[in-house]
């Protein structure tokens, strides 16, 4: 089992959890309140640090029911904490209601942390790319 190494950097800061047992994603908890007006973002402090393991990622991603409910999302989504940073967990949130004003209280879960392996890549530059099915169809290619 891989572990996740997580330091409390102020007494009311709550741990990641898991909601249920099996769940991808550590929900990760405001340390501050926050109040967003309608079209606002603000970098909410979680007060925790962790440490990524070596060969894997963490991925900051928005929780399904404030999105739902509230309109809030994250701006970096995913945010990305790489295994070499050491300070605390910050989540960019967004208010993307045109109305309403959101708080976070200090305790609420506001985002989901997954971690997960990332391989080692070699880069190697090179005049041409293989050939592949798709090509360089992008954006709206696989429409029928």
């Amino acid at each position: 089992m891989t572990r996740l190494h997580v330091v409390r950097l102020r007494p009311e800061a709550r741990l990641p959890a898991r909601a249920y047992p099996g769940d991808a994603g550590l929900d990760l908890a405001a340390c501050e309140r926050v109040e967003l007006g309608p079209g606002e973002r603000a970098l909410v402090p979680t007060g925790i640090a962790v440490a990524v393991p070596e060969g894997h990622a963490g991925f900051v991603q928005p929780r399904s029911g404030l999105a739902a409910r509230d309109g809030i999302t994250i701006v970096n989504s995913p945010g990305l904490i790489d295994s070499g940073y050491r300070g605390e967990v910050k989540i960019v949130l967004l208010n993307t209601d045109r109305e309403r004003t959101f708080v976070a209280e200090p305790g609420e879960r506001i985002a989901q942390l997954v971690v997960l392996p990332v391989p080692a890549l070699d880069l190697v530059e090179v005049d041409e790319l293989p050939e592949s099915p798709r090509g360089a169809r992008g954006f709206g290619s696989s429409k029928t």
